[in-house]
């Protein structure tokens, strides 16, 4: 037992030597790859196995030990990693015959919910006036921000690339632009795919306040290069995404929202307030543009999620007496 104990500590302390004087690895992914070995130790300790004897099936249900145990599919995957190259180095010292972590996978981590906003809250942000600081010019443009990224469910990237109205200029360069008498937005997404969203009332509305105070600081540049942007800043160059999404922060936290909003979050809002109020996913995905309906699916669970949290404040039989008899 010694012996065996003996081997299998010597077996580690040289692949910990190779890591660390032949590989050249930083301190730190030592000590990691120190504490994964230390871990498959008593794994194969515990189920009475040698190193060199471990199967896949034996690592199959350690995995399924650690992720009962609590440990995140990551948190797993990264164990596995340090043990796939240790057995890769004893494959190649001749000690054994099959990389037994090989085709070993990690638990599949679930996909966050996206966060969206309350329809309250997404209300609250459109319909915020500032009360100081901004002027009207300001004040049109963040209020065209918010009900085209939340009425149209619209890219932060989408936005930015938005003209005023069409030209060849704008299908060359892969720019998207808006057609109010058509209540539309022509929008270029990922890949290079186009697409046409609807433009809501408000977002009309909205739009053509703005467009009304736009020239004021019309882009000699943009206008000179033939570029309209919809969007521009008080120095008249389009509007970039990082300045829209400090817009959005400001505006939100003015508005006394309990977090700060940013782009995406008011196309998260978008498409689960539209799937709440008509529960037909194939149409979300077509004004999202996804080019999967799996992509578009989360937006099920964020709706369901919302629907037990209705259940859970509201229905009698959710809730708990707080005591018996």
């Amino acid at each position: 037992m010694e012996e065996r104990e003996k081997n299998k500590n010597e077996l580690a302390t040289r692949y910990l030597d190779h890591v660390r004087v032949e590989k050249r690895l930083a301190a730190r992914t030592v000590a990691l790859y120190t504490l994964d070995l230390r871990k498959l130790q008593d794994f194969a300790q515990t189920d009475g196995v040698g190193l060199t004897a471990v199967q896949s099936r034996h690592v199959r249900g350690w995995v399924a030990r650690m992720h009962a145990g609590g440990r995140s599919g990551r948190g797993i995957a990264l164990i596995l990693s340090g043990w796939r190259g240790f057995y890769t180095w004893l494959g190649r010292q001749g000690l054994i015959g099959a990389n037994p972590v090989q085709d070993v996978r990690a638990p599949r981590q679930p996909r966050p919910l996206p966060k969206a906003l309350s329809v309250d809250q997404a209300v609250r942000l459109a319909e915020y006036a500032p009360a100081e600081g901004d002027g009207p010019w300001l004040a049109a443009r963040d209020a065209a921000l918010v009900e085209l990224l939340y009425g149209s469910g619209l890219r932060v990237g989408e936005l930015a690339g938005l003209d005023v109205a069409a030209s060849s200029a704008a299908l060359k360069a892969g720019r998207g632009w808006i057609d109010l008498a058509a209540a539309e937005v022509q929008v270029q997404g990922k890949g290079g795919k186009r697409r046409t969203v609807p433009l809501g009332a408000a977002a009309a509305k909205a739009l053509q306040a703005w467009l009304a105070l736009r020239g004021q600081r019309a882009a000699r540049q943009g206008e000179e290069s033939g570029e309209a942007a919809l969007f521009i800043g008080w120095r008249g160059a389009r509007l970039g995404a990082h300045a829209i999404w400090e817009r959005l922060r400001r505006r939100s936290r003015q508005a006394g929202l309990p977090a700060p909003v940013h782009p995406h979050m008011l196309r998260h809002s978008f498409a689960s307030h539209l799937l709440q109020s008509s529960g037909d996913l194939r149409a979300v995905q077509e004004l999202l543009g996804h080019a999967s309906i799996t992509t578009t699916q989360v937006y099920t669970r964020l709706d369901f999620q919302h629907l037990a949290q209705a259940y859970d404040a509201a229905h009698p039989r959710a809730r708990r007496k707080s005591k018996e008899g």
